[in-house]
């Protein structure tokens, strides 16, 4: 078990040419911890976001015994431990693998699995692919050559409703109303033809089934495609997107060895939607906003009680499985964002300072004072702009400690929430 990581050197590439990655990626996880400037942290790869509420009160105890007793939900819906103390990384583990989380250490940073939240639960979308993220996370941990995958190597699965296929996954997967799936792989796409009326399901399993069993074995084939594609190139590619041209994995036949029919269709980037608003989904859910990306011990527990499960989301968001309307006024009172008017709605942040040693402000503080508005703002404290929502934002950036960056202008600290209240209801060029 590691104490801390290394940084990564990557060697700059020239213009238009493809980054050479000198070491392997060293993104942090549950057992390989990261030093910050707060203390140890931990990341913890959540499938889909998915969470029992029995490990919602274990992240909670977790966060409160060993780290500075928040979690942090991240733009991939996973969560992160911040503050931990030196020496915590066993006693940490042993908690994490008795509640379930860590299924297999060997795969457990590259369990990067973002599904459509609301799947299954509002009559939206047109397959449970909820029920797909868990059978790709068991794909992924049986095969050992995935161990080999990057840690920031996104598989995205949308049920239809377009929410996550905007989100930049390297591995998208779109339920189409016809029962086919679309796959995208790097910037390619393919119509994996929906099972004929003949094909065998296992006795009670739901529909969809054989649907999803398809798209597992064709996401779990492009993703060994890269690996063997990364391998070949020798510049140690993280993502597809990274390999140099003329070098990408033939994705129509590592499809058809896997024995899938697969279509090239045309396509197109999707654009990343909008957060969904807090408030009810269907009849027994709900989705409510972590102030700033952070769930304190308190609000985790709010969050567990009588939950049947909750899915944390990559807008920052959870949905809580089996709680009616009525919840949310308690939910509220735990400080969480119900209600779509509340200014919180759509600001998101970095660490900033004193949690990160390499932010040039508190990024955190000034984001929690942001003005309300409809387009979404992202306050970083550097030019790295790190954990940035995907899709149309405003961009707020530290140049120091009193001035910040704001649609190419700097704005001294004492206007910025002017400037920001300005920008968030500004109409954005097309």
């Amino acid at each position: 078990m590691l104490a801390a990581m290394p940084p990564t050197p990557t060697t700059p590439p020239e213009p238009g040419e493809a980054p050479i990655r000198d070491r392997g990626d060293a993104c942090p996880g549950a057992l390989r911890l990261h030093a910050a400037a707060d203390g140890l942290l931990a990341r913890l790869r959540l499938p889909a976001g998915r969470l029992t509420s029995r490990q919602v009160m274990v992240l909670a105890d977790a966060a409160e015994e060993m780290g500075d007793g928040s979690l942090s939900v991240t733009s991939r819906g996973n969560a992160e431990l911040r503050g931990l103390r030196d020496g915590c990384g066993a006693g940490l583990a042993a908690l994490l693998a008795d509640a379930g989380l860590l299924p297999s250490p060997t795969h457990e940073r590259v369990r990067n699995i973002v599904a459509s939240p609301a799947a299954g639960l509002d009559g939206l979308g047109h397959a449970d692919v909820q029920l797909w993220a868990r059978a790709l996370d068991a794909a992924l941990c049986a095969e050992p050559r995935a161990a080999a995958l990057s840690g920031r190597f996104l598989f995205a699965l949308d049920d239809g409703r377009g929410d996550v296929a905007g989100l930049g996954g390297d591995v998208t997967l779109v339920a189409a109303p016809d029962g086919a799936v679309l796959l995208t792989a790097g910037t390619e796409t393919f119509r994996l033809a929906a099972p004929g009326p003949g094909t065998a399901t296992a006795a009670g399993a739901p529909a969809g089934t054989a649907t999803g069993t398809t798209a597992v074995r064709a996401a779990l084939a492009c993703a060994l495609a890269f690996l063997d594609a990364a391998e070949a190139a020798g510049t140690g590619a993280w993502r597809p997107r990274e390999l140099p041209a003329g070098q990408h994995p033939d994705w129509a036949a590592a499809l058809a060895r896997a024995a899938i029919t697969a279509e090239p269709v045309p396509s197109s980037p999707p654009p990343a939607p909008p957060p969904p608003a807090p408030g009810p989904l269907g009849d027994r859910a709900l989705h409510v906003l972590a102030p700033l990306g952070r769930l304190t011990a308190g609000r985790l527990r709010a969050l567990a009680e009588g939950a049947d499960e909750v899915r944390l989301t990559p807008w920052r968001g959870v949905v809580v499985v089996g709680p009616s309307a009525d919840r949310l006024p308690a939910l509220a009172a735990h400080g969480l964002v119900t209600d779509p008017a509340d200014a919180r709605t759509g600001v998101t942040a970095c660490t900033g300072t004193p949690g990160c040693a390499k932010s040039l402000a508190d990024v955190r503080a000034d984001a929690a004072r942001a003005p309300g508005g409809p387009l979404p703002v992202h306050y970083s404290g550097c030019e790295r702009r790190c954990g940035h929502p995907h899709g149309t934002r405003i961009e707020v950036t530290a140049l120091d400690p009193d001035t910040y960056l704001l649609d190419g202008a700097p704005v001294p600290r004492t206007a910025l929430a002017e400037a920001v209240a300005a920008a968030r209801t500004k109409p954005m060029e097309s």
